[in-house]
């Protein structure tokens, strides 16, 4: 069944319980929530800085000197070990999120990244710097499969969808290394902001004559991870965990303390209380065993994963992939050959991608996801069209005028990218520099539709799907590029325009709703207004509602009778 537009009312669910007479950054509590989720956010630099690094690092001279000029089947290895790491813990991260907590997961993630990164920084051979690439890749997993989700658990209701947003978008926080640029890397505005500020930094090191033009940057890779390793359990844990582990007076004091500043009464805390224990009771009634069959268990769950897994690969397939990885030989293809005028091109091009992908981050409860997505998917089909046709007149004509224009189409495609969700490669990708709905929403929309049962278990399908979607990128777009040319381009054409079809009949509107009704909006109309009429019963706002409806029907008759 086709996910067509959602009609959502202003006043639907938990907003008209929200306090609307003072500003979030004068809330203390709200302001102390806000830092411990940026302390969050940074687990997504982690990964765009990784994806920065590590392709540079195929640039610097000492680094191939030292590891005896890597290449073919070895320098194929290098660049999927991380990603190898990463699939082997995807049985492991959701059982410990779900068992042992969001935070201890984080926390277990850190640890291990910080293992693997001493070993990378003090490699003396090549074996070594694979083995301590794979173990970063397998603590990765554990870091991004939990801190979307805690954020999403713990977020001020109006600020969930925003803050999920841009954690996508955060990957872009890395060091922007001279190779780096040359290479690319992952998106995020974590990344973007990394390419920017970090980046420089970093991009002295690569002129070091020694090993520690390598080394420095191998290190600073460790940096989110201990800064996490030592803040992460002061963050909350998630409410909704806690209510499931049967811990349920820690679960109300968490939402109290920092939604309703220690007003356990509130009737927002309390319409999400009991719409969380509503939900959960909801969930173990169609699922009583929550295991992986469960992902496709219901209709509902199907028509979910359906949209995840087809999200995932999109967000590598939409012709990205060759902008982030293999940049550098596309422009050398169309006559840019200056390293430093490639430099330049990618560095703008990243705070251009920053940029736009934090604007759209937070334009998803404004706008909608369902617009940014098919806004962003006609775009890319346009914009990688005249790619492809400035592309392939240069190729047969030399004519310097098409050449410049492909690089006009990079902007605009990397603009629409960004306004369709914060990069939908979650944390593998390297795709820094295209996103608009891909790049702040794919993560957020992901971890919304999923109800709390499944969340983790999905969400590390999602992560695998892009894993595998990587895979492809990193051996096949290299290969396909170099045999045919321009006229690659064309494949990834047809793709789009399947991408927008497949979104237009699927991506389902989820404005203006909280997590559990959201998610409940894949099984159907009847279980939001349940788990909406429980919550507000519950919490015993529901003959305040009745008597708003009640008014609102009087008023009506009383303007029938006037006129």
């Amino acid at each position: 069944m086709a996910g067509g537009p959602t009609l959502t009312s202003p006043d639907a669910g938990y907003l008209h319980l929200v306090k609307r007479d003072e500003r979030w950054y004068k809330n203390p509590r709200l302001v102390l929530l806000n830092m411990w989720i940026c302390l969050l956010l940074i687990t997504s630099s982690t990964s765009g800085y990784d994806g920065s690094m590590i392709n540079g690092l195929q640039s610097v001279n000492e680094w191939e000197e030292f590891f005896g000029f890597p290449s073919g089947g070895k320098l194929g290895l290098f660049n999927a070990i991380q990603n190898i790491g990463s699939l082997c813990a995807f049985p492991f991260a959701p059982y410990m999120a779900d068992g042992l907590g969001r935070r201890f997961t984080i926390w277990v993630g850190a640890a291990i990244m910080i293992i693997g990164t001493v070993i990378q920084t003090a490699s003396q051979n090549f074996g070594m710097f694979i083995g301590a690439r794979f173990l970063i890749g397998f603590g990765l997993t554990f870091g991004v499969s939990a801190a979307p989700l805690l954020i999403t658990e713990i977020a001020y209701p109006t600020q969930r969808a925003q803050l999920t947003s841009v954690y996508n978008s955060l990957w872009w926080v890395q060091p922007f290394t001279r190779s780096s640029m040359l290479i690319n890397r992952h998106p995020r505005i974590n990344r973007h902001l990394g390419s920017i500020i970090a980046a420089w930094t970093t991009f002295g090191t690569f002129r070091i004559e020694s090993s520690w033009s390598w080394r420095i940057p191998s290190a600073l890779q460790g940096l989110p991870s201990i800064i996490q390793i030592f803040c992460i359990f002061l963050v909350p844990e998630s409410p909704r965990w806690l209510v499931g582990k049967g811990r349920e007076p820690e679960a109300l004091a968490t939402l109290a303390y920092y939604h309703a500043n220690g007003n356990q009464n509130d009737p927002l805390v309390q319409y999400e209380f009991e719409e969380i224990k509503a939900a959960l009771t909801f969930d173990r009634e169609v699922a009583a065993n929550v295991g992986w069959k469960s992902l496709f268990k219901t209709p509902g769950n199907r028509r979910r994963m359906r949209i995840i897994i087809a999200l995932a690969f999109f967000s590598q397939w939409s012709g990205n992939g060759l902008g982030s990885y293999y940049l550098n030989k596309v422009l050398s293809a169309i006559g840019i050959t200056n390293p430093n005028t490639q430099l330049l091109i990618n560095g703008i091009l990243s705070i251009f991608s920053c940029v736009v992908a934090v604007f759209a981050g937070f334009l998803c409860e404004r706008v909608g996801r369902r617009p940014l997505f098919l806004t962003s998917c006609l775009g890319l089909l346009l914009f990688w069209t005249l790619e492809t046709v400035c592309f392939a007149v240069y190729s047969q004509t030399g004519d310097v005028a098409a050449g410049h224009a492909v690089v006009a189409m990079m902007f605009l495609f990397s603009f629409c990218y960004n306004v369709g969700g914060a990069q939908i490669s979650f944390f593998c990708s390297n795709d820094s520099n295209f996103k608009l709905a891909f790049s702040p929403l794919i993560v957020s929309y992901t971890v919304e539709i999923l109800p709390y049962a499944i969340r983790a278990k999905g969400f590390t399908v999602f992560n695998f799907a892009i894993s595998l979607s990587l895979i492809f990128n990193q051996y096949v777009n290299p290969i396909a590029f170099k045999a045919l040319g321009w006229k690659y381009f064309l494949v990834y054409v047809f793709w789009i325009a399947f991408e927008t079809v497949f979104c237009y009949f699927f991506v389902v509107e989820t404005k203006n709703r909280s997590l559990e009704e959201t998610a409940a909006l894949f099984d159907g109309a009847s279980a939001v207004a349940m788990l909406a009429e429980k919550a507000a019963k519950n919490a015993g706002i529901m003959k305040e509602m009745d008597e708003k409806e009640e008014g609102g029907k009087e008023k009506v008759d009383q303007a029938h009778i006037d006129y």
